[in-house]
């Protein structure tokens, strides 16, 4: 229960500054539904715990790794996308800055929650301070993770330039 208690606390965060910010600032639809893909997988990762959660078809590479979890982070780089559109549409930077800030922002929020992680597994030890790690056995854990994160901030990006939705706003 306290893993589950850890892993839902920033999903709850998230989801009301969402909602407490919706008067003042409407993100694009397509905003939100990166954002809720995150919310929604994450809330599924911290029910099971995210090496446990029974998706055997992700373990992908034969690793015997269940991948939930870096599918997970992937989808934290899709906060980039969100990011952009509100730096852009609040006409606070241009294009390039707005692109390189949010890249970074992905990243430090990344490195933050990997840490986050080290300390509430050092502080919680035993089995419930492992299954929040989730590391699995695998040292290169953490940076993988960072990984994970900065490429789908990358990808979230390029949907933007696709999509520009702050060009579609005026």
């Amino acid at each position: 229960r306290e893993v589950w208690v850890a892993e839902v606390i920033p999903v709850v965060l998230i989801t009301l500054l969402l909602v407490l910010s919706f008067r003042a600032f409407r993100f694009s639809n397509l905003a939100y539904g990166l954002m809720a893909f995150w919310l929604f997988w994450h809330t599924i990762g911290g029910h099971y715990t995210f090496a446990h959660v029974p998706y055997e078809w992700l373990s992908l590479l034969g690793d015997g790794r269940n991948h939930f979890d870096r599918i997970g982070h992937f989808s934290i780089g899709f906060y980039a996308f969100a990011m952009a559109e509100w730096l852009l549409r609040r006409k606070l930077c241009g294009l390039k800055l707005a692109i390189t800030f949010s890249i970074f922002f992905v990243m430090s929020i990344a490195a933050g929650y990997e840490i986050i992680e080290w300390w509430y597994a050092v502080a919680e030890g035993g089995d419930a301070g492992i299954e929040f790690l989730g590391s699995q056995g695998d040292i290169w854990d953490a940076q993988k993770d960072m990984l994970a994160d900065t490429l789908g901030a990358i990808t979230a990006l390029i949907i933007y330039l696709i999509a520009r939705p702050d060009l579609k706003q005026r």
